[in-house]
């Protein structure tokens, strides 16, 4: 990665933060010369489009199911559907009906919008450690995996996440991502088409022998799951770097030195942590809103006492959303030279004619709907993110991600994931509890109960269910009327085993998801999961 472009495109993302209405007009602009001769431009009159007052009336709020029949015309072979130019890839996504999203990725958005938006998120690693994405031996990188086997579309097209992107496709060779292009990283073609829990200890194999400065994790659950993978992996890690084997080939030369050190770290602590392995780490990139700003601060202390964290870029596979500039772990403001961007007050629900405000429009400590057009062909398109205004950077909003657009209701009440991660979060400031993660759902039967369950990082804390009861209450207005009628009973709180989301995670890898897939649920989809993590309870002291 060239740090040349990383600068360049984090000064035209600070150029444009005192200026977001000018930016935004001259971006939709540009998308509309662009795609205005398309099939789609040609249905809703896209050529007489001059503002976002007239784009509001001619296009409305769309989901990405709802825009599939553009989309899979694509797919079949049409072309000038979307956008003026064919896209190249399809970006994947598991979609909030369970359907795989297919987003249109064109040679256009990727040199526009995409790439610029990813070098300007490295900007505040590099601004504070010099030269750390830049030396790629020194970088281990969870999240991009380039090499991994991808999917394909019904006529042969890469459809892939975006962590799978090789921007080599796009003529791009210096936007590899950093560590992919380390001398070591390489998976040999003969371990190519390995499912993707052996790619993950592949992974964790080669680095394991080198000096790791910083990580590149982005998901946070793929950060907490190391240490637990390092935990339950060490002595095949130390039998294949005593032997210089990787699944099982010769692959390196021996190293007994390095072995005997893993080995003895293990036998001392009982377990083997990141900070063992690499005691010069300095950073890790991972998101650290919503659900993670609850766990990171432990997991951070298993990397290294010393190691800062550094926050990730908010974004869906619909698009970007919000790049830092600066080191501050709560929020980012919006990427303005990339989308222009409309929001919905999330306290009520999405439709296709909802009202939306422009960004200049919002209130700091509001939760919005996202709505997202950019010249890849996506217009006024609805993700499934809620995202809220945390500060603002010039004239632009800061915002952070705080959940995905999904909502509970017992009794009337709108419940989000981001008032259930702030109740608990202050419920945990109230009492004093540290958790490693935790998950929740509205229990069957009348009268309606939400039950959480909750990992704790130390002794369970039995006051937790009364404050987070409490401060439901206070976040969710409904939910305190429910709860004085007696339509909502009291909050339960299920302590779990301290490894039952850990579990999960894993089986969900070796069942063939790719790690960067894996993510946090605040509200737990799966009556299984939910089964399978609060069957695991806390040991016998």
């Amino acid at each position: 990665m060239e740090a040349a472009r990383v600068q360049a495109a984090h000064r035209r993302l600070l150029d444009s933060l005192d200026r977001p209405e000018e930016t935004q007009r001259e971006l939709l602009a540009r998308i509309l010369e662009h795609n205005a001769g398309t099939a789609f431009g040609h249905e809703h009159g896209l050529a007489g489009v001059r503002s976002v007052d007239e784009l509001r009336r001619a296009v409305p709020i769309r989901t990405h199911e709802a825009l599939m029949p553009w989309i899979e015309r694509a797919m079949d072979g049409e072309h000038r559907v979307l956008t003026a130019d064919d896209p190249v890839v399809y970006f994947s996504s598991s979609g909030s009906t369970g359907r795989e999203k297919h987003i249109p990725v064109t040679r256009t958005y990727m040199r526009e919008t995409f790439l610029p938006f990813y070098h300007a998120a490295f900007a505040p690693l590099l601004g504070t450690l010099p030269g750390s994405a830049t030396a790629p031996d020194g970088v281990l990188n969870l999240w991009q995996d380039p090499t991994a086997p991808a999917a394909r579309t019904r006529r042969g097209q890469p459809h892939i996440g975006s962590s799978q992107v090789d921007y080599r496709r796009f003529g791009e060779d210096s936007a590899v991502g950093p560590g992919n292009d380390a001398s070591w990283s390489r998976i040999p073609e003969a371990l190519a088409s390995a499912d993707p829990w052996e790619r993950a200890y592949f992974k964790l194999r080669l680095a394991a022998a080198q000096d790791i400065r910083v990580v590149i994790g982005i998901n946070p659950a793929m950060v907490a799951a190391l240490p637990y993978q390092l935990r339950t992996s060490w002595p095949r890690l130390v039998e294949d770097i005593r032997a210089g084997t990787l699944g099982g080939r010769p692959h390196t030369s021996p190293d007994p030195e390095r072995a005997d050190e893993i080995a003895r770290y293990a036998a001392t602590f009982g377990t083997v942590l990141p900070q063992h392995l690499w005691p010069r780490l300095t950073a890790v990139l991972v998101w650290n809103s919503a659900l993670a700003s609850l766990y990171l601060p432990r997991v951070r202390e298993t990397y290294g006492p010393g190691v800062q964290l550094f926050a990730a870029p908010v974004a869906s596979c619909e698009g970007p959303a919000a790049v830092p500039v600066d080191r501050h772990l709560g929020g980012a403001p919006l990427y303005l030279p990339g989308c222009v961007y409309e929001f919905v007050p999330a306290d009520g629900p999405l439709s296709a004619d909802s009202e939306t405000l422009l960004p200049t429009e919002l209130e700091e400590g509001a939760d919005y709907h996202l709505v997202l057009s950019h010249i890849g062909g996506l217009y006024r398109c609805a993700v499934n993110d809620v995202v809220r205004v945390v500060g603002r950077v010039g004239r632009t909003p800061r915002v952070a991600y705080a959940g995905r657009n999904v909502v509970r209701s017992a009794a009337g009440e709108r419940l989000s994931e981001a008032v259930v991660v702030r109740a608990l979060g202050a419920a945990c400031q109230d009492t004093g509890a540290e958790i490693r993660n935790a998950t929740c759902r509205l229990a069957p039967g009348r009268p309606g109960r939400y039950q959480v369950a909750v990992a704790f990082a130390g002794p369970p804390v039995t006051d937790l269910a009364g404050a987070l009861d409490a401060r439901l209450a206070r976040h969710c207005p409904g939910y305190g009327a429910g709860r004085r009628s007696g339509g909502i009973a009291p909050v339960e709180v299920i302590t779990v085993h301290e490894d039952a989301f850990l579990r999960e995670w894993e089986r969900a890898v070796r069942g063939g998801q790719r790690p960067p897939r894996v993510k946090d649920r605040v509200f737990q989809p799966s009556d299984d999961a939910w089964a399978r993590i609060t069957s695991t309870r806390p040991q016998a002291a």
